[in-house]
């Protein structure tokens, strides 16, 4: 198999110059030292994504259809392409209108912010999941959070070892909770599947203006959305903007234990060199998702409680 070559800056100008224009050569610099060669800033206002290999291709151009579709039903921006096509053999890139904006990773989310993400959330759940499977965009069967559990367990116990995570906190997930919390039948909506900070475009004043990053959606389990947000703004802002959106507290609670049992175990594989992830990021992600949230103490489940607002309280 033929490797990949590595785009440079030499090369990033080149290609945005054939594309632009012009005679300036325009500043382009890595978005950030995580992405590597593939996401560069092009002056101030276009950003470049380039593919790394065709899976990454393939999954590029099925986001740009979808991004089509999911624009008319969005309270918030989404990418424009300028200019899109290969920048080498089976290699694709798009030159996208930068989101003005910063990233959520860097900007608080205000309560204006979370009646935003509600009403994403709502849009997201309204876009036509045939005509979003028509664009290649795959089905996603829901985790086993019992299996989940496990996994996250002996990884907080790793955790505690290394003194990041306390051992005593009350909060568990018990083995009956994640039988209570299993997905619901007929459940699938449309998912972005990485609502995390540095997919979503903030404002100064904490309002949120944008959505970046669609190449992972899948149509599939809400409460993962849900747990994209817990790590992003923290446990108890992202359950009330998906109650505000019209979810239960059992797709709440199921997404808030997702987002604590993934940055548990993604914490712990940092810590043991199994990934690039820088630790910081990591562990404020830890922080926000094992934030406590009311709703977790005084509800109780029944067994017909589907995906809307009719969960008991205890």
């Amino acid at each position: 198999m033929t490797q990949a070559p590595t785009p440079t800056a030499d090369t990033v100008r080149r290609l945005v110059g054939s594309l632009l224009g012009g005679s300036t050569r325009p500043d382009v610099r890595p978005v950030a030292a995580g992405t590597g060669p593939a996401i560069w800033w092009v002056g101030t206002r276009h950003v470049l994504r380039l593919a790394p290999d065709r899976d990454a291709a393939v999954r590029q151009r099925r986001e740009l259809r979808l991004r089509e579709l999911v624009r008319p039903y969005l309270p918030v921006a989404v990418p424009t392409s300028v200019a899109h096509g290969e920048w080498a053999p089976g290699l694709t890139y798009t030159l996208d209108a930068k989101v003005p904006g910063g990233s959520g990773e860097d900007h608080d989310v205000s309560a204006l912010g979370e009646a935003d993400l509600a009403a994403l959330l709502t849009a997201v759940r309204e876009v036509p999941v045939r005509q979003a499977e028509t664009l290649g965009v795959p089905r996603s069967a829901p985790r086993s959070l019992e299996a989940l559990r496990g996994i996250a367990e002996r990884a907080a116990k790793r955790l505690a070892e290394a003194d990041e995570f306390d051992a005593t906190r009350p909060e568990r997930l018990t083995r009956q909770a994640a039988a209570q919390l299993g997905a619901q039948p007929g459940a699938a909506v449309l998912v972005h599947h990485g609502l995390t900070g540095e997919h979503l475009v903030v404002s100064a004043d904490g309002r949120v203006r944008g959505v970046l990053g669609w190449t992972e959606a899948v149509v599939g389990d809400p409460a993962e959305d849900i747990a994209g947000l817990a790590l992003s703004v923290g446990s108890p802002a992202a359950v009330r903007a998906a109650t505000l959106a019209g979810y239960g507290a059992r797709p709440c609670l199921r997404g808030l234990w997702l987002a604590r049992c993934d940055t548990a175990v993604q914490l712990a594989d940092a810590l043991a060199g199994r990934s690039a992830t820088a630790l910081p990021l990591l562990r404020t992600r830890l922080r926000r998702a094992w934030e406590p949230i009311l709703l977790e103490r005084v509800t109780e489940l029944r067994e017909d409680d589907g995906d809307g607002t009719d969960d008991a309280p205890a």
